[in-house]
């Protein structure tokens, strides 16, 4: 039994509202690299994502994610609309937090849940249409998110430590590499923006990309901290890991874009931690601290190189969601095979560099799993949609701007700002 349980779910639940704040945090963060005529309409996306997604949590999601199940694969309905899951209800012993109530559980999976979805909303930004992308988001919710957070962090889930093997302590291969995968689908079957090669590419609000970025730093440490589920040793540990490794990628990525572009640009640095709190995600509860500072190295690298390369293909995904997150989950999610070790968690597993080359394997595969699942799927539900429901707006709307056409209203009122 946990020695403080009051700790734990004080603990835990400061850790919800950290992971909370995230999703304004991303919308800012977007909103700021989108253009002027679109920032309301995006920060909103991410604002009304996470009102829906927590509905969608409450009634069916959570169940379908941590239920019961027999073959490791879907939960069941034991736990729609929150049946069975009461103030004291205990979580099982399988999940090694004696201290919170299932209640609370469920309310810190939820932020990561709202989140997740809203990560692809970056691949197609600036054309979408808003009830398109809330169906999509309800579907995506349901056969995306629920199922792989189902086989990864469920007790019994297929993929994770009781049965393929896979460690994911925070989400790496859950909610990034999911998102960033279904990012790069998205931005195929919607298409690119109109007259793309002649659309200025810098952000029309740096402020609003450092805010949210900076937020976003903010509210990982509930993300990866919170993640121990207990006030001890290993939330530390999280933490500081999470904090280095974001450092990490921020050097890497400004050095990166020294060499390719001459100078680093303010938005380049925030991008950089970004990519760096992506790749310690799913290590950050088993890294020490040197291997955390090695994967944001190495994730500021690869994050740059193909958000460069990407540039020059006819692929439009808006703000480089797979760039950042699909690219930063997956290494992050191998890294934790090369560099995870039970001295810092003994309920982890062993990496390669610590005698156990199984379990690069086993990551690859979980990777490997994630990638195609999260993309065909995807693939055919937004196909499925667009037959009921259009997902790109008309030419005219997008010229206008998602903020009129959409929203009705501008981030800026025009005689505010005519000077």
């Amino acid at each position: 039994m946990s020695v403080n349980p009051s700790g734990d779910i004080a603990w835990v639940t400061i850790s919800t509202a950290l992971v909370m704040l995230m999703t304004p945090a991303l919308g800012f963060f977007y909103g700021g690299l989108v253009r002027r005529k679109n920032i309301a309409y995006t920060i909103a996306q991410c604002f009304a994502i996470f009102a829906v997604v927590s509905l969608v949590w409450a009634l069916w999601g959570y169940s379908l994610a941590f239920g019961p199940s027999n073959n490791g694969y879907i939960g069941n309905l034991d736990k729609v609309l929150l049946n069975n899951v009461g103030v004291t209800t205990v979580l099982p012993v399988q999940y090694n937090a004696p201290g919170i109530t299932e209640l609370l559980y469920f309310a810190f999976e939820m932020m990561f849940a709202a989140i997740t979805p809203a990560l692809i909303v970056g691949a197609f930004a600036e054309r979408i249409k808003f009830r398109s992308l809330l169906i999509f988001i309800v579907l995506w919710s349901t056969f995306v998110y629920a199922p792989i957070a189902h086989w990864v962090w469920s007790p019994n889930g297929w993929l994770g430590i009781k049965g393929l093997g896979a460690i994911d302590f925070a989400g790496g291969t859950v909610v990034h590499v999911s998102a960033g995968l279904s990012a790069f689908a998205a931005a195929i079957v919607v298409g690119p923006r109109m007259n793309r090669e002649k659309i200025e590419s810098k952000p029309s609000n740096v402020p609003f990309v450092i805010l949210g970025a900076a937020l976003l730093w903010f509210g990982w440490f509930g993300f990866n901290a919170g993640s121990a589920l207990q006030a001890n040793a290993l939330a530390v540990s999280a933490f500081v890991v999470t904090n280095l490794s974001a450092a990490a990628a921020t050097v890497s990525w400004m050095a990166m874009d020294t060499l390719i572009k001459g100078k680093p640009s303010a938005t380049g640095i925030a991008i950089g931690a970004v990519v760096g709190l992506v790749a310690i995600t799913p290590a950050s509860g088993y890294v020490t601290p040197t291997s955390a500072i090695i994967i944001g190295l190495i994730a500021g690298v690869l994050s740059n190189l193909v958000s460069t390369w990407r540039v020059r293909t006819r692929l439009d995904d808006t703000l480089d969601v797979f760039a950042c997150h699909g690219v930063g989950g997956i290494w992050g999610s191998i890294a934790t095979g090369l560099f995870a070790t039970t001295a810092v968690n003994s309920t982890g597993a062993n990496g390669l560099f610590y005698g156990n080359p199984n379990q690069l394997l086993v990551q690859s595969e979980a990777v490997l799993v994630v990638i195609a699942f999260a993309f065909v799927v995807t693939f055919v539900l937004l196909k499925i949609v667009n037959v009921f429901s259009k997902l790109r707006v008309t030419p005219e709307e997008e010229e206008k701007g998602l903020d009129l056409s959409e929203c009705g209203e501008e981030a800026y009122n025009p005689s505010d700002t005519a000077s």
